[in-house]
């Protein structure tokens, strides 16, 4: 199926797709604020940016959307045309975010991935987030909010 608009309005629509500041991640962060926390964001110094850092405690969360990074949740839909682009993008999308993910637990930080389809629920989100950050862990780790949460 050819792509119903010219490469150049192509071009500027995918040049708006934000990846900072996005709803979901400013949900994230107006959830964690109201519950006490501080946070810096997009930790420039860290690998792969991670979207909120909590220097203190030692934590990052990454807000990632479903269908740039792949979560299984049916969002993580294949464009019709330039098949071979998108998924050469996509497996550079997932090793980046896994290469970062690793890096940040050998540098000693604890990891939480929240994904964009798992915002619907404030209540629960902000359960799981208050849990994450007071956990105090020995090991460090790397969490995923749990599947049954994903509306």
């Amino acid at each position: 199926m050819a792509d119903k608009l010219s490469p150049q309005a192509r071009s500027k629509v995918m040049g708006r797709v934000k990846s900072k500041n996005t709803g979901p991640e400013v949900l994230v962060r107006r959830i964690v604020h109201r519950l006490g926390f501080r946070f810096r964001l997009h930790g420039k110094d860290l690998p792969g940016r991670p979207d909120l850092v909590f220097r203190r405690r030692r934590k990052v969360i990454f807000v990632h959307g479903c269908f740039w990074h792949r979560h299984h949740c049916g969002r993580a839909t294949t464009p019709r045309t330039n098949v071979e682009f998108w998924e050469r993008k996509f497996s550079q999308n997932i090793a980046r975010d896994n290469a970062a993910l690793e890096a940040l637990d050998v540098m000693g930080w604890s990891t939480l991935v929240i994904w964009e389809c798992q915002t619907k629920d404030e209540t629960q989100l902000a359960r799981y987030l208050d849990t994450f950050l007071e956990s105090v862990s020995a090991n460090r780790n790397r969490a995923e909010i749990p599947l049954p949460l994903i509306l």
